[in-house]
């Protein structure tokens, strides 16, 4: 067991998230947050942590506890919806950080996610055909109509 009590072991995990150590940070954050499981803010900076070593899974879990607790959390709403993202889960995504930009409008970042989500959904519809029944399809360049294209 680390030295101190929670909030030391916070206040350590933060701080190494701060510096660049998010995998250290997580091993602090992660043990804080089992003594205190219903802490936002442990949860919080856990996921961040998690987020930026790579655990995407783990991040979207501690994210989506925080919105639940609190669904006027923007910051956890923009952090589901970038953890959904990096997971492929776009329609996840797009809701999540539809919400956080409708919450802080202002928040450049949570608008520009929000866009590079939506146009990797529309590529995808455009690659993939239509999404759903009756949608129309991506269009062939002229001269090149597949068959029953007419």
């Amino acid at each position: 067991m680390p030295e101190g009590d929670v909030y030391d072991w916070f206040r350590r995990g933060a701080q190494l998230l701060e510096q660049g150590h998010p995998a250290a940070a997580e091993q602090l954050l992660a043990r804080a947050a089992a003594a205190e499981p219903h802490s936002r803010s442990i949860r919080e900076t856990l996921a961040r942590s998690q987020f930026d070593a790579g655990l995407f899974g783990p991040a979207l879990e501690n994210f989506k506890a925080v919105a639940l607790a609190d669904p006027a959390d923007d910051y956890a709403q923009f952090g589901w919806g970038m953890a959904a993202a990096r997971l492929g889960d776009f329609e996840a995504s797009v809701e999540h950080l539809a919400l956080a930009v409708a919450m802080r409008p202002e928040a450049e970042h949570y608008r520009a996610a929000l866009r590079q989500t939506r146009a990797t959904l529309a590529a995808r519809a455009g690659a993939y055909g239509p999404l759903l029944p009756g949608a129309p399809g991506p269009r062939q360049p002229r001269g090149q109509e597949l068959p029953g294209d007419d």
